[in-house]
């Protein structure tokens, strides 16, 4: 496959904005297959409380990177390119055109514009399936490092990686724990991995359509979605997640719904403490998704009812360059 000519749809915007309803129907007008751009649906298991597509739509129109790991698995934005970058090469052996849909802003950026990888294996390790590996050997550099003071943190970056010591202020704790351990774990300048790949054009053509509402009407679906999960069996299935082992301290349990519905059951929020918050901290993200997809230039809004305008934007785009 030629990437550079291939073209891509994306579909972005903020949670409960009608992404899924909007995706399905483009994609059958265009002959596409979709690839979730979502941090939580890659999880099994965590169905309602990350809203996934039914299985009905998922049969409707093939879907990619949704259920692909366990709640326990550290899923990566590294993990997330790669996975990305196979199916929309599968879609494209289909003879499709690969439509992302999600509200995921850094996954996307890192798809698109290229960002450092920084769970990268270190040089030595098994490039097989050694994530846990590394995993491991980079938890026992990050324990080793943050036991020293900044002096000895800075001089150790100053002498590996003087570019990335120029940028970062002795006081930066959390930087130089960062710089040094990219360099500890890949053997690779924090500095040299940003001169490679932060400014990566895309291999994409890439149109991106961001969907909006009003934000009272939006706001209210939130709401009613909240609703909506609540009498689909959001608390049984995050009661079945514990019992089935995974840890209320997992990321992904500590994700919107799951953290709320743990709350309530430790006793911390009663019911309608647990859903308003919910509710409330769902209006929030939406908020700083917004606030995300705004620092993209090329992303054209519409509101979500401007289905008409939408799909003729698509089919420009598609034609351009055919003729």
């Amino acid at each position: 496959m030629n990437s550079h000519n291939q073209k891509l749809i994306v579909l972005c915007g903020p949670t409960a904005v009608g992404k899924t309803e909007l995706s399905l129907q483009i994609a059958e007008r265009f002959s596409c297959e979709i690839v979730g751009v979502d941090s939580m649906q890659v999880y099994r298991f965590m169905d309602i409380g990350t809203a996934k597509p039914t299985l009905a739509e998922r049969k409707r129109i093939p879907h990619y990177l949704i259920d692909i790991v366990d709640p326990d698995y550290n899923y990566t934005l590294g993990r997330f390119v790669n996975d990305a970058n196979e199916a929309i090469e599968t879609i494209c052996t289909h003879g499709k055109i690969p439509l992302l849909t999600g509200g995921t802003g850094l996954y996307l950026k890192g798809l698109l514009e290229g960002l450092f990888d920084e769970n990268v294996l270190a040089p030595g390790n098994d490039a097989g399936d050694g994530r846990e590996k590394t995993r491991t050997s980079r938890q026992e550099i990050r324990k080793k490092l943050e036991a020293q003071g900044n002096t000895d943190l800075y001089r150790q970056l100053k002498a590996v990686d003087p570019d990335s010591a120029e940028r970062i202020h002795t006081n930066d704790t959390q930087r130089l724990l960062r710089a040094l351990d990219i360099y500890y774990s890949t053997g690779i300048p924090w500095s040299q991995h940003l001169a490679n790949q932060s400014r990566k054009n895309s291999q994409y053509k890439t149109l991106k359509i961001g969907l909006t509402r009003p934000r009272k009407e939006l706001y209210t679906r939130i709401n009613q979605r909240v609703q909506f999960m609540v009498e689909q069996g959001l608390l049984a299935e995050v009661k079945k997640l514990l019992s089935m082992g995974y840890d209320s301290e997992l990321k992904s349990m500590k994700s919107l719904g799951y953290r709320h519905m743990v709350n309530y059951l430790n006793g911390n929020w009663t019911w309608e403490e647990a859903l308003e918050i919910l509710a409330r901290d769902t209006r929030h993200y939406a908020k700083r998704q917004y606030t995300w997809f705004n620092n993209d230039p090329e992303i054209i809004w519409h509101d979500v009812r401007e289905n008409d305008t939408i799909i003729r934007e698509i089919e420009n785009f598609l034609t351009q360059g055919t003729s």
